[in-house]
């Protein structure tokens, strides 16, 4: 019988966004494929360095039990595979259990998004994730330049969203530019009781409801909604949740305050934001990724 992944968070992750590369990568930029695929194949037997996601991944795959899968990542990069050779060495090296992964040597990797059902995608190529946010999938530019995750929490997936934009649509957001806050406030206080139309990020965030309603002893998943949105506006957001029937563990309303010291708090294995502003100010604390998308996504 074929292996499937039904029912599993799939999370396609590219070479970059999983392991810190950019000395690599400045060498392909400044040279050619075969100058990179050279240097790769030098240091086959030096592990990569955890990138800005390995923290979300491998909490992620601790969700997983030899009787159950819960959880399926998969490399999907624009890397040739000759240098795949090094990513899963590194994977080995970091006791990562990931097995599948799928290398296109440039070409457009977000074409395998669909056959393999992903939730995620995570890459450090802005335009390869513009294409999945237009093909439907949850998709970000990690922030190659983020801090990596602490390591207070080792039992607890910590993910943070931007509200508009990320999982909710950039209707209010569009009020807010076109017509100033008290505006947007008045719209969304006239609308408070209406849902707000879903986000890109909508269908990640029923996944991993599902993840943390399976649950397992060993690892928990705890959630934080961090948006610019303030009283009144914030009534719809909380609302809007409650429709989709699902739960945040942590909610803040901050007006406008710069993100990056209460994210600190937080201490997320990775938040993701449609304007770059606020991603700038997260890495600084966190690792951060960039939404492509809305009004305000520049």
């Amino acid at each position: 019988m074929a292996t499937n992944l039904d029912g599993q968070l799939v999370v396609a992750i590219s070479s970059r966004a999983l392991f810190d590369l950019e000395e690599e990568n400045r060498v392909f930029e400044q040279s050619d494929d075969r100058e990179y695929m050279k240097l790769q194949l030098d240091r086959l037997e030096l592990p990569a360095k955890p990138g800005v996601a390995f923290s979300l991944v491998k909490k992620l795959l601790a969700f997983n039990s030899p009787d159950s899968q819960r959880v399926e990542v998969v490399i999907l990069s624009r890397n040739d595979p000759v240098s795949g050779l090094r990513v899963f060495r590194s994977v080995q090296t970091h006791a990562l259990s990931v097995a599948r992964g799928v290398f296109t040597r440039g070409r457009e990797p977000w074409r395998y998004l669909s056959p393999l059902q992903a939730n995620l995608f995570l890459s450090a190529n802005p335009d390869d994730v513009k294409a999945a946010l237009l093909m439907g999938f949850p998709a970000a530019t990690v922030a190659t330049h983020s801090v990596r995750a602490r390591d207070n929490y080792p039992n607890e997936v910590r993910i943070a969203f931007d509200g508009d934009a990320v999982l909710f649509s950039d209707e209010a957001e569009q009020v807010f530019q076109r017509d100033g806050l008290p505006a947007f406030q008045q719209h969304e206080r006239d609308k408070a009781v209406l849902p707000l139309p879903d986000g890109p990020f909508k269908p990640l965030l029923i996944a991993l409801q599902r993840l943390q309603q399976a649950g397992t002893p060993s690892m928990r998943l705890r959630t934080a909604l961090v948006t610019a949105r303030s009283a009144p506006a914030h009534e719809r957001a909380i609302r809007t949740l409650m429709n989709w029937n699902i739960e945040v563990d942590e909610a803040m309303f901050l007006g406008g305050l710069a993100k990056g010291e209460f994210l600190r708090e937080f201490e997320p294995d990775f938040f993701f934001d449609d304007q770059t502003g606020h991603v700038n100010s997260a890495a600084e604390h966190v690792p951060a990724g960039h939404v492509a998308s809305g009004v305000s996504n520049g």
